[in-house]
Parts: C-alpha cells; sequence; structure tokens
C-alpha cells in the first residue's frame, strides 16, 4: 500500500464518518419534532429520550442508510479529485484506473464488514430497546387484524381462521383439522373463538365438531366450549419489526420453527435475513459505482455528480424496500427480492466501469 492509497483510504473514510455525523444530527433534529408532543405527553425526561431511544436509533438509522452516506462521500471526494486534476496526475504517473479503484475496494469492505457486524450482533440488541421504547410510548408496531390465517400446529392438525382482531382476541371463522395418517378423523367448525386471559385457553362458540370413523360420522353442535389448543394469541400477529430484534440465529431458528407452523411469519424471516447479509454488498456496489461515475473531470463541476449520486443511491434504497415489500406482500422468493437490486446495480457499475475505463 502506497501514500496514494493511504491518502485516498485517509480522506475517503473521514468524509464518510463527517457525512455520517452531519446527516445523523439533522435527522435526529427533525424526529425529535415530530416526537416530541409523545415526549412531553408522557414526561420523559432528557435522560430517559436519549438513553433509551436516541443511542438506540442511531445505530440502526446509521446501518440503514450507510450505503448513501458512503455514495455521497465517495462522489463529493473523488469529483474534488477530478476538479482539481489530482486524478489526472495520478493517471499520469502510470497508475491504472482499476489500480486507482483498489484502496475504495479496500475501504468498502472494511465499511461492509461493520455493517455485517453491527447488522447481525449489535443492531438488533439495539432495536430491541428501541422498539420498546416505541411500543411503550409511541406506537403499536402490531396490526390490528389478519385475515385468512392458516396455521399447523402439529405434523397432523390444521387450523384456519378467516380473521383474527389482535386487540380483542377473537378469531373469526374458525375450523380445526386433525389428520391420522393422512386421513381425516375430526373437524371443528365455530363462529368464533376467544381467548381467555384468566385460565389462559380459548373458548369456542356456536361450534360443531364432526368426528369420522370409517364410514360412520358423528355431528356435536352447541354455544360454548372452553378448549386447550396448541397455540396463543401472539402466534396470530405478525410484527413487522420483530425479526429486527433477532441475530442471524435466532433467524434461523425462526424460520423453522415458523415454517412448520406456516404462520406467515417465516416469510418475514427470510427476508430479514437474506437483507443482513446482502445489504453490506451494497456498500462495496455503489462505491464502485460512485468511483466511475465522479473520477472523471466534468464542465458542470461536482454539483453535477452529486445530484446524480443522490439519485442511484436514494433510487436503490427505495428499490431495495420495494422489492422486499413485493415478498412480504406477494407471491416472490425472499432471497431473490432482496438480492435483485445488488443484481441490477451490480451491472450499471459493471457498464459505468467500462464506458470509464475507455474514455
Amino acid at each position: 500500500m502506497n501514500k496514494i492509497d493511504r491518502y485516498i483510504i485517509k480522506k475517503f473514510l473521514g468524509t464518510f464518518f463527517y457525512a455520517l455525523i452531519l446527516l445523523l444530527l439533522v435527522v435526529i433534529v427533525i424526529d425529535i419534532s415530530e416526537k416530541i408532543d409523545d415526549f412531553m405527553q408522557h414526561d420523559l425526561s432528557i435522560g430517559t429520550i436519549i438513553t433509551e431511544y436516541y443511542l438506540h436509533f442511531i445505530p440502526y438509522f446509521a446501518n440503514l442508510f450507510s450505503p448513501l452516506f458512503i455514495f455521497i462521500s465517495v462522489v463529493f471526494f473523488t469529483s474534488k479529485l477530478a476538479n482539481n486534476s489530482e486524478i489526472i496526475a495520478i493517471f499520469n504517473s502510470g497508475m491504472s484506473f482499476r489500480r486507482f479503484l483498489r484502496p475504495f475496494i479496500i475501504s468498502s469492505i472494511f465499511l461492509a464488514a461493520i455493517s455485517f457486524l453491527l447488522g447481525s450482533f449489535i443492531i438488533p440488541i439495539s432495536n430491541k430497546n428501541r422498539i420498546n421504547f416505541e411500543n411503550k410510548y409511541l406506537k403499536s408496531q402490531k396490526k390490528l387484524l389478519r385475515k385468512n390465517i392458516h396455521l399447523q400446529t402439529s405434523e397432523n392438525q390444521y387450523i384456519y381462521l378467516e380473521g383474527y382482531n389482535n386487540k380483542r382476541n377473537i378469531g373469526y371463522k374458525f375450523s380445526i383439522e386433525n389428520f391420522d395418517k393422512g386421513v381425516l378423523k375430526s373437524k371443528i367448525r365455530a363462529n368464533y373463538i376467544q381467548w381467555n386471559e384468566e385460565t389462559e385457553n380459548w373458548t369456542i362458540n356456536k361450534y360443531e365438531i364432526r368426528n369420522f370413523f370409517k364410514e360412520k360420522e358423528t355431528i356435536i353442535t352447541g354455544l360454548q366450549i372452553d378448549t386447550n389448543l396448541l397455540i396463543v394469541p401472539s402466534d396470530f400477529i405478525i410484527q413487522l419489526n420483530l425479526a429486527q430484534t433477532m441475530n442471524l440465529q435466532e433467524l434461523n431458528e425462526n424460520i423453522i420453527t415458523e415454517s412448520n407452523l406456516s404462520s406467515g411469519k417465516a416469510k418475514l424471516y427470510k427476508i430479514e435475513k437474506h437483507k443482513r447479509i446482502a445489504f453490506p454488498f451494497a456498500i462495496i456496489i455503489l462505491t464502485i459505482i460512485a468511483v466511475a461515475l465522479s473520477s472523471k473531470k466534468t464542465k458542470e463541476g461536482i454539483g453535477t455528480n452529486m445530484g446524480l449520486g443522490l439519485l442511484i443511491s436514494f433510487s436503490y434504497i427505495l428499490f431495495f424496500q420495494f422489492s422486499s415489500t413485493l415478498s412480504t406482500n406477494g407471491d416472490l422468493e425472499p432471497w431473490i427480492a432482496v438480492w435483485i437490486p445488488n443484481l441490477l446495480y451490480i451491472i450499471l457499475g459493471m457498464l459505468l466501469l467500462r464506458k470509464t475505463q475507455n474514455s
């Protein structure tokens, strides 16, 4: 590693951390202005707000938008080198463009590694504290009503509900089927079921029980009956941010568990798992795009490169969130949804590199 490499790495990382701190301060000020009424309503002290919320808010937000901060830093620093003709001097010294790219790649790999470690092990703990604070003082993260719920509670038992209201702990149009070696043995249908907090069991209302034995069938009806099911109210609730509180090992364990239950949570956990792996790669990809975009001197100056850089980085983040949402609410496989943005932007980066090298 020569002096030029050390100079580029120092300037790259210095610009990145400066931009990160500056933008975080702006975001925190905006966030405080939006939540000040909630803070005052609950009579929270400044110390409580800082230690229980913002100390956990900062790592999450910084990691979430780290590709944006890195992209802006690279575009700003590299454009400045180009406009000052420093890049021309570097190339005239015999350094190729690929060799010039090396310190940027080294820096981006270093930042990607930090992002991966933070996102996989540190931020889940911070998220747990941040989300607990939000649920307690700011807002509820739980969906009020879920529809068309299918659960496999054991190898031979399946449950269906047309809807579930988690505020009232009531499930509507309930049915449960019990099988033995693939043969239906019994089926219970009810207008609704309700969770009893005191007895910690379910009350089935306006029910019909059908038992099957060979060619015979018996039917029992009634208005109300208490029963123990292998489910609790939390099994019907999807917390969109619950996955953010788990490390990779916990995500893998919950993916297996929820896949067996067919609860719908498994897809959310898979998306979060792939995000943890794919997101750090975005740092490297966007760094390459930024260098290719801003390493040539332009008549318009830094402003044009910065504007285009912001457009590309924001488009990546929006595309990343859009594809994840598409997988959550649709049939797109989680790994495809998460990795598509990286694949497309790798292609964009290769095209820009080729154009820069040939010009």
